[in-house]
């Protein structure tokens, strides 16, 4: 008999052991599905950022920190920038100093801070038919309107463009004609272009690098000119002035871009795969 009720009683506590692991998953898959879904952050950038594959090593570190999901619309930093205007996105990550001043002065972004740089370079064909030669940018544009040489411009308002513009502005020249190749493009896409129709190009180091291998008609004609230097700001679409905007994961955003973990991230980002640094930071 007392061995019966001992059964009985171990059991009756072998039941409420089972029940009580039942529960504590129960409790478990409940506390899973109540983590709270990640916000949504859009995030308006110039496309070298994403063909060089800064992004895809940066954006998962940051999501998972924050429980965010980022979308990521690359365009040229003047298409960006009027995202900006128009509230339509909630951070901006471009390289057009002066443009970029003048959204903040608006009022349309805040928050504004310099994340890292890298400096344009001019490639063209590997036979050189133009003949450039030296570290005098403004020289070798002049030196490719003359010889009539085919020039590609992304034509599409990007920092780079804006750049380039620049440089001609200087030389008092206003490129046209069939030689004048305008893409509308990115700068992988105008890269490919330029690689295709034999012609000297404005490009970003990091994309030129990223892309060399598959550019087998190009090569760097001119590079080192302290003019030609490449600033990369971050910043805010200002909450006050447009107030759909995701602000608090904007902010978020920017201080995880200047953090000293991102600036050394970015810093070691394509030494392993180009044997240098794609961008170097550059925070305030």
């Amino acid at each position: 008999m007392l061995r019966n009720r001992l059964l009985a009683t171990l059991f009756v506590f072998m039941l409420l052991f089972l029940a009580a692991c039942g529960n504590t998953t129960t409790d478990q898959a409940d506390e899973k599905e109540k983590k709270a879904e990640p916000t949504d952050l859009i995030l308006a950038t110039t496309t070298s950022t994403q063909d060089s594959g800064l992004l895809d090593v940066l954006l998962p570190i940051f999501e998972e920190e924050n429980n965010v999901k980022v979308k990521t619309i690359a365009v040229g930093t003047g298409q960006a920038l009027e995202m900006g205007t128009k509230g339509e996105a909630d951070v901006l990550l471009v390289h057009a100093p002066k443009s970029e001043e003048e959204l903040v002065t608006s009022g349309d972004a805040i928050n504004r801070k310099r994340v890292m740089y890298n400096d344009f370079i001019l490639v063209g064909p590997k036979d050189n038919p133009a003949s450039v030669n030296g570290e005098d940018i403004n020289a070798a544009f002049k030196t490719i309107s003359d010889s009539k040489a085919n020039f590609v411009t992304r034509g599409d308002d990007s920092g780079t463009h804006k750049k380039e513009l620049g440089i001609w502005t200087a030389v008092n020249i206003q490129p046209a004609g069939d030689t004048y190749i305008s893409t509308g493009q990115g700068m992988g896409a105008s890269l490919q272009i330029a690689n295709e129709k034999n012609g000297y190009i404005l490009t970003d180091r990091a994309t030129w690098l990223a892309q060399e291998k598959n550019l087998t008609n190009l090569q760097i004609i001119v590079e080192g000119g302290k003019d030609l230097m490449n600033i990369y700001h971050v910043m805010q679409v200002n909450p006050e002035k447009h107030d759909m905007v995701n602000s608090k994961d904007a902010e978020k955003f920017v201080d995880f871009m200047v953090s000293s973990e991102t600036q050394n991230v970015i810093e070691s980002f394509g030494k392993k795969d180009y044997g240098q640094s794609l961008f170097f930071k550059y925070t305030e």
